[in-house]
Order: C-alpha cells, then structure tokens, then sequence
C-alpha cells in the first residue's frame, strides 16, 4: 500500500465491526466532496456511491471523526458537509496520482471496449504508474469486484497509448497501439482537464451498466496501481 492511502488506515481500524465501505468509496467520496465546495449530504453521497444509508452514514461519521477530512454540518441544512483544510490537503495528494475522473466518450472508445452495448465509461489518469501494470487482468477484477463490467488499462510510451499485455515501457516494443482518433481524444481530453499526458502515465477506462458503476470499475482498478 503506497503511502497516501496509509493515511486512510484509521478509517478501517474497529474494536467490532469492520466498515462496509472500502477504500474506493473513500477516495471517489473525497473528489466527489472536491467537486461540491458547498457541500453535499449523505443521502446524495450513497447515491454517488451506490452504497447503503448505513455505510453512507459510518462513512461520513468516520471521515469526520477518526481523521477531520469533512465537517459534518447539521442534517437539516440542505448543503450537507465539506471537506475541511485536512480533507482539501489529502485531496491534492491524491489528485498528483489521480488528476481526475471523467465520463467517456462510448462512440469514439468503442474499439478499445470489448462489451459496449448499452453500457457507460468512464476514465482516469494514474501518473507515473505504467511500470506497475502487467497484463491488466488484475485491473479487471478490481472493476468486476465493485460492480463494474470490467476495465481496461492503456499506457503512454512517450509516443502512443499502448495496450499494456506485458509492455514494458522501457524498451521500444509495444505489442498493439491505440488508433489515431482513440490516441488524439484521450490527449485532447487530459489537456482540457489541465493535466498532462506524460511517459508512463496509465489511462484506465471502467465499464459499467452505468455511470456511476463505471466510475467506480475505473477507479478501483486505479487503486490495484498503488
């Protein structure tokens, strides 16, 4: 486990019951809070989530106790909770890892998908993690795992996005390259997001039922990098 998620370990320690929630939920739970500086509530948050109002409830109860991430504000204040200066600060760190977390565009990444009919992606930038990936199988598993329909991992040589199926990216060998328009979307992409398409950088695209399972999928097979 890399370092910043070792700042997530007090969130799981329990004398009872382990949470229901796993480090995933925490992670999107926190871009998720990122991206409403004005606060959202738990109700909307298990929905983000596609979590039960138990585990949105220990989740919230937790990030604010056993580490200040949120201030939990009073339940009948419709704007809910935000982070607090700790919670922007974890935010930052893990954005140097993940810069963002977007929705796909089905009709361009259909050849990059295996099954795409009537499902949604979503994709992510993880920076400086290509040398991690070997043949992204355990990347599926990890999207399967949180309801996802699978995941699949492309990484930049410097030149082209390549499928990874045992790429090493230090050598100059690249056993199947991504189409020009697939390449020049994920660029023009990340750069509207202000962030940088650089050498050993992996874009890793979730496939779901929907959205939101989509972008849990990406995110979970994100987190088997670190």
């Amino acid at each position: 486990m890399s370092k910043i998620l070792e700042e997530l370990e007090e969130l799981f320690k329990s004398e009872t019951i382990k949470p229901s929630f796993e480090i995933v939920h925490v992670i999107l739970a926190i871009f998720i809070f990122g991206e409403n500086r004005d606060g959202i509530g738990r109700y909307r948050l298990e929905k983000e989530l596609l979590i039960g109002s138990g585990t949105s409830k220990s989740l919230i109860k937790r990030l604010n106790k056993n580490i200040n991430f949120i201030s939990v504000l009073d339940e009948n204040i419709r704007k809910g909770h935000v982070l607090t200066k700790e919670g922007l600060i974890f935010l930052e760190k893990i954005k140097q890892k993940i810069p963002f977390i977007k929705e796909g565009d089905l009709s361009i990444l259909q050849e990059t998908i295996i099954d795409m009919e009537n499902n949604k992606v979503c994709f992510c930038q993880v920076k400086n993690y290509g040398d991690k990936l070997t043949n992204g199988i355990e990347q599926r598993d990890a999207a399967i795992k949180v309801g996802g329909l699978g995941a699949t991992c492309l990484v930049y040589d410097g030149k082209q996005l390549v499928f990874p199926s045992g790429y090493d990216v230090n050598t100059e060998r690249a056993d199947s390259i991504v189409n020009e328009k697939v390449y020049k979307y994920f660029k023009g992409e990340i750069n509207k997001l202000d962030s940088k398409l650089e050498p050993n950088d992996v874009v890793i695209i979730g496939l779901g039922a929907n959205f939101k399972k989509a972008r849990l999928a990406a995110v979970n097979a994100a987190l088997t990098l670190f």
